[in-house]
């Protein structure tokens, strides 16, 4: 299967879920944005992961699991994102013996297999139906004119404002990190092309 590699563009505070944070990974090729939901504690552990010059007092979950592995004489060779169903991400970790390079592939919540993967500086791929079903394409070039219909978007009321102006919409929110509104754009955005087709 054709795999895009993902890079992480950084993990912002969620405006409107309390304790929630979004993840925000980046295709290499076409900058398409792939926002995940994750808790306070795995994105703690990814930034702790991406700092590698601060370690904790004592070892964080996936510290622990890291020296297991490596104890084992295994190392984490890439992590897949390959599905998404109702909005929950699915994620394969693929690990590999170092002596006889033999695959063992474990079923992971993607917030856990990212913090795994930052440990191991393994590469974070997924496929091409996950980015077209969830990615956001981001237009900087194209300036956002109608700021003030982001009071729509707070409110849940999307349906009066005209498809041109949710793709506006949805680029500004990425622009200013606010996934959740833009997620809500995209639903929206989706509904109305299902509708059309």
């Amino acid at each position: 299967m054709d795999y895009k590699r993902l890079i992480i563009r950084g993990i912002s505070y969620s405006q409107t879920q309390s304790g929630a944070y979004a993840l925000l990974l980046e295709d290499e090729e076409t900058n398409v944005k792939l926002p995940v939901v994750i808790g306070n504690f795995e994105a703690q552990s990814i930034s702790l992961g991406l700092e590698k010059d601060i370690h904790p007092p004592r070892p964080l979950t996936h510290d622990l699991f890291t020296k297991f592995v490596t104890s084992v004489n295994y190392t984490l060779s890439s992590v897949v994102i390959y599905q998404i169903i109702d909005g929950v991400f699915f994620s394969n970790i693929i690990f590999k013996n170092i002596f006889d390079g033999q695959e063992l592939i474990l079923d992971a919540r993607t917030s856990d297999a990212v913090a795994m993967a930052v440990r191991f500086d393994a590469p974070i791929y997924t496929t091409e139906q996950v980015l077209s079903e969830a990615g956001i394409l981001l237009e900087l070039d194209e300036p956002a004119t109608i700021e003030e219909d982001f009071d729509l978007v707070n409110e849940g009321d999307l349906a009066n404002l005209p498809l041109e102006d949710l793709h506006k919409l949805l680029e500004e929110a990425v622009k200013d990190e606010d996934f959740d509104a833009a997620l809500e754009l995209q639903q929206e955005i989706k509904r109305r092309n299902k509708k059309i087709d």
